[in-house]
């Protein structure tokens, strides 16, 4: 075998080996989202539909955060008084992690300049530049003081991430519940690795920790969507044909069965957009 031969063998394994890396069984993928909807836009769309009240000052989950960009968007836009992301990928949480330090930094980083630039023009209008006796200091020393007590709660203080699998295992403390849970293209997921079984367990359980008027917005996969994925594993082969649980059937399940009250369609706005975006977003209120 020449060399030729054993450079385009080596590249072929490699190129093989990276796509059995690919291969995510819970929709782990890396930037899932960013992967769905693409890079070329500054906002995810799906956060144009989502309504302020939900959000500000509420305690709010997100089931299957995967990176937690969308996670710490909706606490950066919407003003949350607290995100927990969960993921049951380890590997994405640590990713979320990574993202919330990277965007604390960048924002730190902006703040301390932006006192800064307030403070010297501060200086400059009463002459400090040029006069520096202690009253003028003692001023300034209250001015830097007031922009430290005012700044925003830290996203830090606002958003956390836990890697859970929210259907079998994760159990919140017994008194905690949510203004609002957002289950975004998650649903296809738990239902190809637990079946019909795990679908309901993840509405029943959503709606019990939902405070009374809480909202779940959902973003079901359609059916068509399944059958890409039903042969990542043997069990989501063998769950996909037993499935009888349809999507079209989950508005059904989650007002006549599980107990929600009503539903709105928030995908409206966004069709005709060049957004690429043709899933439903569902909220339904408890």
């Amino acid at each position: 075998m020449d060399n030729n031969e054993q450079a385009e063998k080596a590249s072929g394994a490699n190129k093989r080996k990276r796509k059995r890396k690919e291969i995510a069984p819970f929709g782990n993928y890396r930037n899932y989202y960013g992967y769905r909807i693409g890079q070329e836009f500054e906002e995810d769309p799906r956060l144009k539909v989502l309504k302020k009240e939900w959000f500000e000052g509420k305690d709010c989950l997100d089931i299957g955060c995967n990176n937690g960009l969308i996670t710490i968007a909706i606490a950066k836009k919407f003003h949350c008084q607290s995100i927990l992301g969960i993921d049951i990928d380890p590997d994405r949480v640590e990713d979320a992690h990574w993202n919330l330090r990277k965007i604390l930094r960048k924002e730190s980083a902006g703040k301390m300049h932006l006192n800064t630039s307030k403070i010297e023009a501060v200086e400059r209008a009463n002459g400090l530049h040029d006069c520096t006796s202690a009253s003028s200091n003692e001023q300034t020393k209250d001015i830097s003081r007031d922009f430290s007590t005012c700044k925003e709660k830290d996203l830090s203080d606002i958003v956390s991430f836990q890697q859970e699998n929210f259907v079998q295992s994760w159990r919140p403390r017994q008194d905690k519940s949510y203004h609002t849970i957002l289950c975004l293209s998650v649903t296809k997921w738990i239902h190809l690795n637990w079946g019909d079984d795990g679908l309901i367990t993840l509405f029943v359980k959503i709606w019990k920790l939902l405070h009374p008027g809480g909202i779940l917005v959902l973003e079901p996969q359609p059916w068509s969507s399944y059958a890409k994925n039903r042969l990542v594993s043997e069990r989501t082969a063998a769950n996909y044909s037993e499935i009888i649980f349809f999507p079209n059937y989950f508005q059904e399940i989650l007002l006549d069965k599980v107990g929600f009250r009503k539903v709105e369609n928030l995908t409206s706005s966004l069709s005709g957009s060049k957004t690429g975006f043709n899933r439903p977003i569902l909220a339904f209120q408890k």
